[in-house]
Parts: structure tokens; sequence; C-alpha cells
């Protein structure tokens, strides 16, 4: 296949853990007979600097004209101020929006090699294979939002959580097809006693489970219990489907069930179009440039983007058991690495991960 790939390396660490994300597809290129094509753009802090715009239209140009889009990071304290007319986050969330990328998936799967790397014992951990769909475009970060001076001093902010039928419709019933063909049990998580959105939420999938899902497992859990449950009997679920604040939070929270934010891949996916691959964690700017950041999050990013966008499932595999492989022979960068253990650099791991390729 002859399949356009656009790099978005960021900032932070983005740019080291891209390029060998990078590797891994190329030697998956010549492995499979394939070839792939990279373009590099700018996104975040880094264009800002660059073109005064997080999102450059040139970035988002090439992003529409591809067929799938791999993400480093965005962000760092060089772009911190609150007064500032823009900030690299405002590109993440636009490219999510231009895009029409609704749907975001988390697999939220522990290694075994890596049990003892979670806060969490052990017997909680095993079995967890949790799929989270957290819808991406709507909601509190997208309503509307204003700031304004109040007389005589302080000011009052609003954000507001919006949601139409459509947006819980489509994210739901990925979530339920998900469901399906994995252990056909399905979580919705919310907070209709205390929000009107939510409500909707809870209407809207409801009248779907009876219409069309009642084959599923289904249950409503609130969103502050389900952050107690994700701790203390994570492998109770299955697919989990929710709002965008929520999902942020909760998948944040549940990332520490492998161990570390370094492990855990994404994607982003429309109805069409090119899907936006990425690591979850953020792009760490007290440890960039050092060479030791986790780049497995952002290998396995790429191997759901070939799965997910390229339709290549064996390839997707071979690079992840490539993963397992080399944690199964003990090689472990400094976030998962226990007390004195050797820790491996960004591009030794990736070395081993091409060896096990």
């Amino acid at each position: 296949m002859n399949v356009q790939f656009v790099l978005l390396p960021g900032d932070g660490i983005g740019p080291e853990i891209v390029s060998q994300a990078r590797r891994v597809l190329e030697a998956v290129a010549d492995k499979f007979s394939h070839s792939f094509h990279f373009q590099e753009h700018l996104i975040g802090g880094c264009a800002i600097d660059a073109t005064g715009d997080p999102l450059p239209e040139a970035t988002l140009d090439a992003c529409k004209k591809s067929d799938a889009v791999l993400l480093g990071a965005v962000g760092g304290p060089k772009w911190d101020d609150p007064s500032a007319k823009t900030r690299p986050e405002a590109g993440l969330l636009r490219i999510r929006k231009e895009l029409q990328l609704f749907a975001n998936l988390r697999p939220i799967t522990p290694f075994p090699e890596l049990l003892d790397a979670s806060p969490l014992k052990p017997e909680i951990l095993r079995g967890t294979d949790i799929l989270f769909f957290r819808e991406l475009t709507g909601g509190i970060y997208f309503g509307p939002s204003s700031c304004e001076d109040l007389p005589g001093g302080g000011q009052r902010a609003q954000s507001t959580m919006v949601y139409e039928t459509y947006e819980v419709e489509r994210i739901f019933r990925l979530a339920a097809e998900a469901a399906r063909n994995r252990r056909g049990k399905l979580t919705m998580v919310d907070k209709a006693n205390v929000l009107e959105a939510s409500r909707l939420w809870r209407r809207v999938c409801g009248q779907l489970v009876q219409q069309e899902y009642s084959d599923l497992e289904y249950e409503v859990v609130l969103v502050d219990a389900m952050a107690m449950h994700l701790i203390s009997r994570p492998a109770s679920f299955d697919v989990v489907v929710t709002s965008n604040m929520f999902g942020d939070i909760l998948t944040d929270e549940a990332s520490m069930l492998p161990g570390s934010l370094g492990m855990l891949p994404s994607a982003s996916l429309g109805e069409s179009g090119p899907g936006l691959y990425e690591p979850i964690h953020g792009s760490a700017p007290d440890i960039a440039g050092k060479g030791i950041a986790n780049p497995l999050a952002t290998i396995l990013a790429s191997a759901m983007m070939l799965r997910h966008s390229c339709q290549m499932p064996d390839e997707a595999d071979c690079i992840e058991q490539a993963v397992k492989r080399t944690l199964a022979a003990g090689a472990r960068t400094a976030d998962i690495a226990k007390p004195n253990e050797q820790a491996y650099g960004t591009v030794e791991i990736t070395d081993s991960v091409l060896t096990a390729l």
C-alpha cells in the first residue's frame, strides 16, 4: 500500500517520541512491502513561535489530505501565560474540530510484565482490559464560555456543557458496536443527578439500548462512583462511554493502572477522513531533550493508526507484539523501571522494539 502520513511532533518530548515511532513505521513498511510517506508540520507552541498560530493553515491542509496523523504533544511553561492571545492547546482542540474527530478511543490494558509498575496491587489489576470511548468535540470544552469584570472588583467566569442528541447517539453507537465485538458489556458514565446535559445522555443512551442494543449488558455509573471503581475493581469493566470532560479525567486516572502515562496510546476518529493518533501524556518539558522519554505509547499509537486508518491489522499486531516482547525481555524506561533497575533511553528502547519486530 501507498500511505501518506502527517507527523506533528509538537512541543517538549514530542519530537523525540514521534521520531522513534517513525523508525518503527519505516521498519513495518519494509517488512510488509508498503510505501509509507511522511510529512512533518507544526502544531502547538512551536507553531505559535514560528507563525503566531497554534494550528497553521499549512498544517491543517496537510492533515486533511493525509491518510492519518500522528501527534506528539503540545504545550509547556513557555506558553502558559493566562493572558496570552492564544495557547498551544487551542491548536489541539481546533484540529479535532476541523477533522470532525468526535470519538476518542483509549485502551487501558496493563501489560502482565508491568503489573509491579502500577501503584495498585497485581491481584486488583489482573484481567483488566478496558476500552474508553470519550466524546471529543462537544461538551464543556466547546460550549459557550466567558469571563467578565464585576463592579467593585473580581470577575465572573463560566464554561457551559452543551450536547445535542446526535452527538450522544454517534459516540454511543461506536461504543456499543465495539462492546458487541468484545465481551458484550457497556458502561455509560454521567452525572445525571446534577447536570441537565447528563440527563440527556442518560435518556438518549437508554433509548438506544432498548431499541438497538438490548443484547448488551448495559449499566450506568455516576462519574464520582466510576472514579472509585476504576481503582477498586477495574477488571469488571469492558467498554466505557462518556462525555468529553469526564472521559478526559477518567482516562488520565486509568493511566495509572498500567503504571505510566508513557504506556497509553489513543485514537481520535470521525465518520470519514484521517484519524489523529497520539500518546495520552503531555509534553513533559522537564525531561525534554534528555533522551529518556518513554516512546512506547507513541509507538503503540502508530499501531492503532495502522489498524484503524490503514486497515492493516497484521502490521498493527506486529508492532504490539514487538512491544510486548521488549517488555518481556526486561527493557524499561525510567518511568516504568524499578528502583535501582537499569533504565533504557528513548532511542535504546526503540532499538529493542525494532529487534523484536
